[in-house]
């Protein structure tokens, strides 16, 4: 297997290949990836699978034309068909006159420290016994009846990114993951719900007895669920679907949908779309963070950014190309693959706590809805509404009272956004992330 460092001449004599044969610039990014994962059902392992992958990709200028190949042969001849390929192609595409590399000053020269890489493999029988651990505990819930099952996963992978502009970088990053998913009840009367955990570092991952007890509690939580009847009332959304509120607002400020006009908010840069006081933070550099890059995927210097800052959005997400068509500079926000030009895409994207606590959060309310699991993807970019199913916990004084199920929570991204506080119960567990959140005034459709 070819070492990474020596990747680094390989991409390097490629572009030089491809320069060879006419191309004005270019870029080659190589991805390295191996994975093992197990799954395991009722105490018994159902599927142990490893994979490995080389893959590379080469992009090509001539002029404002421009075209990606990718291969996952690293063979001298398949490298000199893989460049005349891509010249070929290039002379033959429409022009695009925003493409183009990041400018030389723009690019990364020093590396943040971002501790993205654990060292440490587990073995098939580490799994094996992370996901017994997590099951069993899952399945020892009073009330649980079945289980879907368990999986504990391990994952890495090494990119090497070289422009002829003279950048040409590597790094390394690693997943550790465990879940579980179980049944409570009997007959028609069941219910299932889940918990699992990712982290980089093995050594960080929740205690995986813990995360099977909290799969097994919530799933007989949900049994003998109610119907509500249609109304407007506050609504208190969970941690572990609270990110989305936030991932929908990086959606919207996404530089390629922005230059298009096809977001609802287009015209909102340096409005105030949040009430005052609420901050969302894009952290690249984030410690072990999973989404944490020290470059972007042009070899753009990444850096920390409060998007929106005390409720104001201050910035697009921007790429090379959206930022040429918005007349701006990237934000160093490019994402990409071996098969596709670069795109915009936020990293550790979260919303700041707030000041108080999700028991006062739902305290004051005298009835309203607590938001455990979203259901579909009925959210229009373009005009910002707002229509999901959803299951959880009827609130009553202040208190959680029974649980709901097919209900529907409908209202408008714009008015959810300024409508919006945040408690103080912040963690980061995903890539994007957000303290529990309370919306007033959404409709909640039942019977």
């Amino acid at each position: 297997m070819t070492a990474i460092g020596n990747i680094i001449d390989r991409l390097q004599s490629l572009i030089g290949k491809a320069e060879a044969l006419g191309a004005d610039a270019a870029d080659a990014v190589f991805v390295r990836s191996a994975s093992l994962s197990l799954s395991q059902r009722l105490g018994n392992p159902e599927d142990l699978m490893r994979s490995e992958d080389n893959d590379l990709g080469l992009r090509v200028f001539i002029g404002k034309r421009q075209a990606v190949v990718s291969s996952s042969d690293m063979a001298e001849s398949a490298l000199d068909e893989l460049a005349g390929r891509a010249v070929a192609m290039a002379r033959n595409v429409p022009e695009d006159a925003f493409c183009g590399l990041a400018d030389p000053d723009q690019l990364a020269s020093e590396l943040a420290d971002i501790d993205d890489f654990d060292p440490s493999e587990p073995t098939a029988e580490d799994l094996i016994e992370l996901a017994a651990r997590t099951e069993d505990a899952a399945r020892a819930v009073p009330g649980v009846t079945n289980s879907e099952g368990a999986s504990a996963s391990w994952g890495s992978s090494e990119i090497a990114l070289v422009t002829s502009t003279g950048f040409a970088q590597t790094r390394k990053s690693s997943r550790h993951s465990i879940g579980v998913s179980v049944l409570a009840g009997t007959g028609t009367a069941m219910e299932r719900d889940y918990d699992y955990d990712t982290k980089v570092y093995g050594s960080d991952l929740a205690d995986a007895e813990a995360i099977g007890r909290s799969a097994g509690e919530k799933a007989v939580k949900r049994l003998n669920p109610q119907k509500v009847s249609t109304q407007q009332v506050p609504v208190i959304f969970d941690p572990r679907v609270a990110n989305t509120i936030p991932g929908h607002m990086s959606s919207a400020i996404n530089g390629s949908s922005v230059a298009r006009g096809t977001t609802f908010l287009k015209d909102a840069m340096g409005t105030q779309i949040f009430p005052d006081g609420v901050t969302i933070v894009d952290d690249p550099h984030r410690r072990r963070g999973l989404r944490s890059k020290p470059f972007d995927g042009e070899g753009v210097a990444t850096r920390r950014l409060n998007v929106v800052e005390d409720g104001r959005l201050t910035t697009w997400i921007l790429d090379c190309r959206s930022a040429r068509q918005l007349k701006l500079a990237t934000t160093g926000h490019a994402s990409r693959g071996t098969s596709s030009p670069p795109s915009p895409s936020v990293s550790n994207l979260y919303m700041e706590a707030g000041t108080i606590s999700s028991q006062d959060l739902i305290g004051g309310i005298k009835q309203g809805l607590y938001v455990t699991e979203l259901i579909g993807m009925g959210v229009n970019g373009v005009t910002g509404d707002y229509s999901r199913g959803c299951s959880g916990f009827w609130i009553e004084d202040g208190e959680l009272v029974f649980p709901v199920s097919e209900l529907t929570i409908a209202g408008n991204l714009k008015d959810m956004f300024k409508a919006i506080t945040p408690a103080d119960d912040l963690e980061f567990k995903y890539g994007t992330n957000a303290p529990t959140l309370r919306i007033d005034g959404m409709t909640v459709a039942g019977k």
